[in-house]
Formats: structure tokens, sequence, C-alpha cells
């Protein structure tokens, strides 16, 4: 996969990517880098980080689209244990390689913001849990936060403050449920990674029971740019309800796949055909998921939807993960339905009932459907299961990506369903044959 940039405002998290070995500590400082760290422990407290970053506008990068000031200012100040930052590198949601691609080219700058997040929580320790199978992202982070250590940004008193700083690592146990904040946590503590009830709250009861803010790659990673620059700055990116830029991964039937920070409020007409270069030679673009197999598709008649909070939500989906799956005309979308749904039930960590029967039951319902043997019955069958995984009836978002993909390609390709259901044909492979 080809991993590009561009932006319309010009890059934030990429800013620094063009200078050669920006991962070894020299570069980075050499550069700015932990200028914001420094400037965090030894001029500011903890609420004034937390204000400067509530200013930027700043969200969650990891799905949630919740303000990151909000969250920190959610851990109890007065609490007289240990209070965590945990960093969800786990990245497992298809479609999506953005944090890994950070990871790799500036992993000090996620050191960086994982120690300002612990600072702004009076808290002394961050751990980022890292995707099982990410070894190169992995060995960067490990040898940075030691070079961190050796220089005296991390310990015991960084920078000459007395406010002790570290960041550990941990190396996630390779599910698609480990990406889930409470199901992180458990993994974290060495149990097996299933959703925990809510409330109470990480922020009151996380790791180790004790307050936690979990935080995505993305998030921390702009952090430091938004100390060094001002949250007023970071804000003027963007949209009014949406600030600054995200990253996204453009994968599928493109031209030029790969990773683009955007600055949130163009469209994905814009990602798609002028960043990521359109669809391949003699297609026709046909779908795109907006953020990642978790949001809801929509089809290619949409693309000048914009990347912003009010567009997305009017159309019932969300920007997620940031991951951008293209898919032409030569896709069958019951048959893009169906890999889906076997993704989700093979990732069904199977704690909740609704999940665990819903995205099985879903499985062997495609399964008569793509051997002929569907009927109204199934297609019936198929918008009960969809609204039985959705809205709430699981315990962690996984239900509900799986309600998603057979809801909104129901929705929008109704007449492709029917053709498999109800005439035991399929136009998509037929015209393919035909070509």
């Amino acid at each position: 996969m080809a991993e590009q940039r561009g932006t319309v405002g010009g890059p934030v998290l990429t800013a620094w990517f063009a200078t050669p070995n920006l991962h070894t500590l020299d570069v980075y400082e050499s550069l700015g880098g932990y200028a914001a760290l420094r400037k965090v422990v030894t001029e500011m407290t903890a609420q004034q980080v937390i204000d400067e970053v509530k200013i930027s506008g700043l969200r969650g990068r990891g799905g949630a689209d919740f303000s990151t000031a909000t969250k920190w200012s959610f851990v109890p100040k007065a609490h007289p244990g240990p209070k965590y930052i945990v960093v969800n590198a786990d990245e497992s949601e298809p479609g999506s390689a953005k944090d890994r691609y950070l990871m790799e080219n500036s992993p000090h700058a996620l050191i960086e913001g994982a120690a300002i997040a612990a600072f702004a929580i009076g808290g002394h320790q961050a751990w980022i849990y890292i995707r099982g199978e990410y070894d190169l992202p992995y060995e960067l982070l490990r040898d940075a936060i030691a070079q961190a250590h050796e220089k005296g940004y991390l310990g015991e008193h960084p920078f000459g403050s007395d406010h002790p700083l570290d960041v550990r690592l941990y190396r996630g146990h390779g599910a698609y449920i480990c990406g889930e904040e409470t199901a992180l946590l458990e993994s974290l503590e060495g149990k097996r990674a299933q959703p925990r009830s809510r409330p109470p709250f990480p922020a009151v009861k996380g790791a180790w029971g004790m307050p936690t803010a979990v935080n995505n790659v993305e998030t921390l990673s702009t952090v430091p740019w938004i100390i060094r620059h001002g949250g007023a700055e970071y804000a003027k990116r963007g949209t009014e309800k949406a600030k600054g830029t995200r990253m996204v991964t453009v994968s599928g039937d493109v031209r030029r796949p790969g990773n683009y920070e955007i600055e949130i409020g163009v469209t994905y007409r814009h990602i798609i055909e002028e960043l990521a270069g359109g669809a391949l030679p003699g297609r026709t673009l046909k779908v795109f998921w907006p953020g990642g197999s978790s949001a809801k598709v929509l089809p290619a008649s949409m693309l000048d939807t914009s990347t912003d909070l009010d567009g997305l939500k009017a159309l019932g989906t969300m920007g997620g993960s940031g991951g951008i799956i293209v898919m032409d005309d030569s896709h069958c979308m019951v048959k893009a339905a169906a890999r889906l749904l076997r993704f989700y039930a093979h990732e069904s960590c199977g704690k909740c009932t609704p999940c665990r029967v819903g995205t099985n039951w879903s499985v062997r319902t495609y399964e008569r459907i793509l051997a002929n043997e569907g009927s109204e019955i199934e297609l019936a069958l198929l918008d009960r299961v969809s609204q039985g995984l959705q809205n709430g009836r699981c315990l962690c978002g996984l239900g509900d990506a799986a309600g998603w993909v057979i809801e909104s390609t129901m929705r929008h390709f109704r007449d492709e369903y029917e053709e498999h259901c109800l005439h035991h044909a399929c136009s998509v492979q037929g015209a393919l044959a035909h070509a």
C-alpha cells in the first residue's frame, strides 16, 4: 500500500514525515520534539494543559469522537492512588492502518503525547497497548521509550521536575475485541479480552481498578503539536463543530491506496478521487465505507458527503476509525456483507447473547442465500437479526457494527438482495461473466 499524505490546510501529524530517521530521538528533538513535554512539566499546571486541549476542540480519533479534554477531566483529581493513561494502539478495525503509519514514522510523538496526557490527569504512567501483529511499530516504540529514558525526558525527574512520568509497552493478544476500550483493559490486566458492563466507566474504575483515560494513537500524537502551537491555532482548521485534521486510510479499488492526513470538512470525493486517484481503469466506484467496516456503507452517489460530524450523522453513519474502504462495480453487496458477517462472527468474544447468537445466525442466513436457497423468509430474517444486534443490545460496539453491515447494505442495495433471495440470480456476477 502506498503511503502518501496531502492536506488542504497543511499537515499537523505528518508535517515532519519527509525528514529521514524521524523515529530517532535526535532527529525528532532537532525539529522541536519534546518541547511540548518540557513546557508542560516545567511551566504549566494539569488544568492548564486540559484547558489548552479543550480550546483546540480535539476529539478522539479512535471512533467514539468524544472530546479529549472532557475525557481527561472525568478522571477524579482527588483520587489518592495511581491514575493511568492507556493508549489504544490495537487498530484491528478492517480498513484502517493509519495508527501503524504514525507509530512507524514518529514514535516519539506518541510517547510525548502520552506523557503529556498522564501529566494532565495527575498521573505518572501511560501504557501503550499495541496490536500483537505490529512488530516494527513495537520495536520502534520500545527503542524510542528507552531513548527518552536515557535522555531524562521520562523517569523520576523529567526535565528536572518533580513529576515522575513513565510510558510502558504492552503487546496485545491479536483479537478484534482487544480494541474495545474495556476489553482492552481486561487484556492489559492479563485476563481474557471481554468487554465490561458499564458503569462504572474507566475514568472512575479502569486499569487495575484505578481511574483511567483510554486514548487513541492519533489523538495523543496530535497533543504535542497543540501544546507547541496553541489550541486556538489547531482550532482554525476543520469546521466549526469538528476541528483540526485527521488521518484516513484509503483501501480497496482505488489507484493510490494509502494513508492521508486531511483537514476535517473536505468531502469523500476529494479523498477518494483526488488524493487516492479514483476508480481503477475501466471500473466505476460503487460504494465506500467512510469509517472502517464498522461504519454504515454509503453508495458512490454520496461521495460529496463532508467528513465533518454533521455530514456523516445526517446520513446515519460515522467517520469511525478513519478507514475508508472503496469497492467498485465488480462487487456484489450481498457477498460483501456475507464476508464481513463471517469476520464479525469469528471475532465475537461470545460474552453477550445478542452478539454471539446474532452474528452466527446472520452467517447461516447469508450461506443459504448464496447457495440459492433464499426466499422472502431470509430477507425478513436479516431485517430482524440486524435490529436485534443494534441500539445498545450488545455489551460493546461489535454487535452494532455487524447489524449496521446488514442494515446499510440492505437499505442501499435492496435490489441485489431481492435478486438473490427471490430470483436466485446475481446481476453483478452476470455482468462480469459477459464483460
